[in-house]
């Protein structure tokens, strides 16, 4: 069995759609972008700034000694400068569950949120955040659970409260309900608003207007509240694109000639059997317990890559979220208020982290965001002037924080820098054996498409064995064109102890 369930790209689409009443026509009436966001205080002109992000963190299972914290505190070093937060994505594992939002999100980001002080009576759903924090969607934000599983994790959940020192999957009686979770504490759920109550709601918080259309406005400590699943927003002259990659994520099928993939999911299968069965009340060491449910969760993500592969069904993609992003791009290239355009999703087009890097939905997502850059590029000829299209992107879903760069890809994707932050709590990985070097084409004719520059995460081993969870800091320069730097922001674990590490600034 696995440990979630996952519904189908069609089912996330629709389900989100309901929530934020997709197509009402009292949204068009009233010219309102539904997937636009203003927030409040921004600057308009092109002044300097600096914003934090963090990824994959919402994790429950250091009790005592919580590197989420520990990242949390780091960031919180920085809170005074930042002007907003970006998270890429699983903010909540393993099951994007309501009920691990207490002590998974709100207890270790308490200082953020109104009311934080007395976190344990806020409420996930009615969240007031102090400075914007502005999420994607993970995977686990998406999961559910198999009923069986739900059923045996509620009726066990006692005894083990009692038996940490067993595997922990972090789990309760339900998952996401397809992300609903997730919406309910970031969203401006339009579906909870009574019929005859919406256009007063809507009078209410689509105040702003950008480009020309009215939009939902978002109030740091009084209504902080995003219009979609994928949306965009600027601030001093900077477009900031947020999407979905849950929705266009699915591998090509493997075909025919798919031995290969069923003999390696027999053997992953195999291996995660032979994991669980062999746990037992060992030590009741975190770090111990960590590593454990790290590679029980990375064989079941390897396992549910695979079957997606397998599954031979039509190949389904989230078209309509992947046109608005590209004609959102062109429209911001042709807008001379805008100095710069950044992008944030959960999955990488491109990292060399060792669990990620060959993965079908690590390859789908990078054909996916080829073919719309492609066409941003073809539309807009030779406007960007040497440029990249994006000045810089995010990811997570890799748990790891690295670096890198594309080259000449041949594509519209071709020298735009990656930030991949998704070592903020959760369990780390390695960097792959083969190297900083992602290779592309047919065998014998390969060239280097990418180059990692900075990869911290889990390195050496036994008494060596460093784990490095991280967030990043991002300054932007005032004036055209725009400048960037990134510093890391790293709580290092090593020989039991959490010791400093001081980041080095990277300039882009």
């Amino acid at each position: 069995m696995n440990l979630a369930s996952e519904a189908g790209i069609a089912t996330k689409v629709g389900r989100m759609a309901e929530r934020v009443r997709w197509g009402h026509p009292e949204i068009a009436r009233r010219g309102i972008d539904p997937c636009r966001l203003a927030i409040e205080g921004d600057p308009g002109s092109p002044e300097a700034f600096s914003f934090l992000v963090l990824g994959d963190s919402g994790t429950g299972l250091h009790r005592r000694d919580s590197p989420q914290r520990q990242v949390a505190e780091q960031l919180l070093a920085h809170g005074a400068d930042a002007r907003f937060l970006l998270h890429t994505g699983d903010v909540v594992y393993q099951v994007g569950s309501s009920e691990q939002y207490p002590d998974n999100f709100i207890r270790p980001y308490r200082e953020w949120l109104m009311g934080g002080e007395d976190w344990r009576r806020l409420r996930y759903d009615r969240l007031v955040f102090r400075v914007p924090f502005l999420p994607v969607l993970g995977n686990h934000d998406y999961y559910d659970l198999p009923l069986p599983l739900g059923l045996l994790a509620g009726l066990t959940a006692p005894p083990r409260r009692l038996l940490r020192s067993w595997l922990d999957l972090d789990v309760g009686w339900h998952g996401s309900y397809v992300g609903q979770a997730w919406a309910r504490a970031f969203v401006d759920v339009l579906s909870a608003v009574p019929e005859a109550d919406l256009g007063e709601h809507l009078a209410c918080t689509r105040t702003a207007t950008v480009d020309g259309a009215r939009c939902l406005l978002y109030r740091p400590g009084q209504f902080t509240r995003l219009p979609h699943r994928h949306y965009s927003f600027r601030w001093a002259g900077v477009d900031v694109f947020a999407l979905d990659s849950n929705t266009f994520n699915q591998p090509l099928p493997a075909g025919a000639d798919d031995g290969d993939l069923r003999r390696r999911r027999q053997r992953l299968d195999a291996e995660r059997a032979s994991l669980l069965l062999s746990l037992g009340p060992l030590s009741g060491d975190e770090d111990a317990r960590d590593d454990r449910a790290a590679k029980a969760e990375q064989l079941d993500e390897q396992i549910r890559d695979i079957d997606k592969q397998l599954s031979g069904g039509p190949l389904a993609v989230d078209e309509a979220q992947l046109d608005w992003f590209s004609d959102a791009l062109i429209a911001s290239w042709r807008n001379p208020a805008v100095r710069g355009r950044l992008l944030v999703l959960h999955h990488p087009p491109y990292v060399t982290e060792v669990s990620k890097w060959d993965q079908g939905q690590t390859l789908a997502v990078r054909a996916q965001l080829r073919r719309e850059l492609d066409r941003v590029a073809a539309a807009l000829g030779d406007l960007p002037a040497g440029r990249p299209l994006l000045d810089l992107a995010f990811s997570g879903h890799a748990h790891c924080l690295e670096l890198l760069s594309t080259g000449d890809t041949g594509h519209g994707d071709a020298h735009i820098p990656w930030a991949i932050c998704g070592g903020s709590g959760y369990s780390l990985r390695r960097q792959r054996p083969e190297g900083p070097e992602l290779l592309e084409g047919p065998p014998g004719s390969e060239r280097v498409v990418a180059r990692s520059r900075l990869f911290l995460g889990r390195s050496g081993r036994g008494s060596a064995l460093r784990r490095a969870y991280s967030a990043l800091r991002v300054d932007v320069t005032a004036g055209t064109p725009l400048k960037l730097t990134l510093t890391p922001l790293v709580a290092e674990k090593a020989h039991g102890a959490w010791r400093p590490y001081r980041g080095r600034e990277i300039a882009l």
